[in-house]
């Protein structure tokens, strides 16, 4: 066992105050509750525990320098010292360990009294949910309910915008506290379900819309659809596939700042072969190449 007088820093011939001193700047930078996770510094704290049990004890004080015990309290070979009840032990292991300086310090007094306090007000624990939803629910915006596992719902808001993995906190819709504290909060964690012909980039939609070859070339007026209803969309003459028109305003409903719609053509042939449009391009003699960029 280390000597406890080299063990608080003190010289044997130290008075009980400077003994108090030492052991309480020695506690103040290695209790437990303030290093936790630190094994070294609770080892070093159970040492100064000991050593402050012996040396700040008079007649113990007196029997270890007069050599009948050790410095664990021990009585020296073939003695045993009947009033010491934890030969060899560590005061750490109970609350006597640091009862006098607990008493002495209100520092921590006060450390052990807001520890409780937090644990009586901690909140409940939050809870997780998962909830998928519709590309346009996240466009627009909607109403959803979440079933809970023991029956409840959670009614819950969809902003417009949202996006794939984004989380919705509930707050004070998670478990109760275990004490005195505020519920917790629910955390819904969203995904998106594809929709078969939008798709989406930032606060922008994006539509592929089939023109038949006339409406390419001679232009028209369409119908097309956008995330809040169909729309008249003129096709200008000339269009090709490729060709990218923007409805503003018609993309991710955010307030205020609404995004927008780009429409990209796409000149689809007939699914069958048609008569009248195979005897025109037969006799078509076309005066233009499209391929003149790509020569060699």
């Amino acid at each position: 066992m280390k000597d406890p007088y080299q063990i608080l820093g003190v010289s044997p011939t130290a008075t009980q105050e400077e003994i108090k001193k030492a052991y309480v700047k020695l506690a103040k930078k290695l209790h437990p509750d303030l290093n936790p996770g630190d094994k070294h510094a609770e080892e070093r704290f159970k040492e100064v525990a000991a050593a402050n049990d012996l040396l700040s004890d008079p007649e113990k004080r007196r029997r270890f320098d007069a050599g009948e015990i050790d410095a664990s309290g021990a009585e020296r070979p073939h003695k045993f010292y009947r009033d010491y009840a934890q030969a060899g032990g560590s005061p750490y292991e109970s609350q006597g360990g640091y009862a006098d300086f607990a008493e002495g310090e209100d520092i921590f007094a006060e450390l052990f009294r807001r520890q409780a306090r937090a644990a009586r007000r901690a909140p409940g624990q939050d809870l997780y949910f998962h909830l998928s939803i519709d590309f346009l629910d996240a466009v627009t915006g909607a109403s959803k309910v979440v079933t809970l596992p023991h029956g409840g719902t959670l009614h819950v808001a969809i902003p417009p915008g949202i996006e794939e993995g984004q989380s919705l906190r509930l707050k004070g819709k998670g478990a109760p506290a275990p004490g005195e504290g505020p519920p917790g909060d629910a955390m819904v964690e969203v995904s998106i379900r594809p929709h078969r012909f939008f798709t989406r980039e930032g606060d922008d939609i994006y539509l592929d819309l089939p023109v038949t070859p006339k409406e390419a070339a001679l232009g028209a007026e369409l119908r097309a659809p956008t995330p809040t209803g169909a729309v008249l969309l003129k096709i200008p003459k000339g269009s090709n596939t490729g060709s990218k028109l923007r409805l503003k305003g018609k993309g991710v409903q955010r307030p205020g700042a609404p995004g927008d719609e780009f429409v990209r053509l796409k000149v689809a042939l007939p699914p069958k072969p048609d008569k009248a449009l195979n005897e025109f391009l037969e006799n078509w003699t076309p005066d233009y190449d499209p391929r003149k960029d790509m020569a060699p």
